[in-house]
């Protein structure tokens, strides 16, 4: 399967990220930018956004940019740091570029932002595995 195709066969098929309202803004090999707006059921008892909502975010990203090399390829190693608060309404976009790949491993950094402010910091560890995406 063509790469760039990879990540909107894997939406297709998420349900979590489909509840999250993601969209696919821009896939090419080895990055992908995703977005979505935080809505009032994904915020904590602080009426900010849970941290799990950028997590989220981000690791979609991540896992789209991942795979679009052809191969499926799935997360060993994630941290985020939360910058800013998140709040309802808020419209957040995910970038995941790969820094560098090898024949099993791939390192990316995704930035979550609110416009041009980024509100979290998110890196990641991909393992390639051998089966192709159909």
């Amino acid at each position: 399967m063509e790469g760039t195709k990879i990540p909107y066969k894997m939406l297709s098929q998420d349900a979590y990220s489909q509840w999250l309202g993601i969209e696919i803004l821009e896939c090419e090999i080895g990055r992908c930018k995703v977005a979505m707006t935080v809505r009032k059921e994904m915020l904590n008892s602080m009426f900010k956004a849970h941290g799990g909502i950028t997590y989220s975010l981000a690791d979609t990203a991540f896992g789209f940019a991942a795979n679009t090399h052809g191969k499926f390829a799935v997360s060993i190693e994630t941290s985020i740091n939360h910058i800013e608060a998140v709040n309802e309404g808020d419209y957040l976009v995910a970038e995941s570029v790969i820094e560098k790949v090898n024949n099993k491993l791939g390192f990316n950094i995704i930035e979550v932002k609110r416009g041009n402010e980024m509100v979290a910091l998110f890196k990641g560890v991909v393992y390639r595995t051998n089966k192709d995406w159909e």
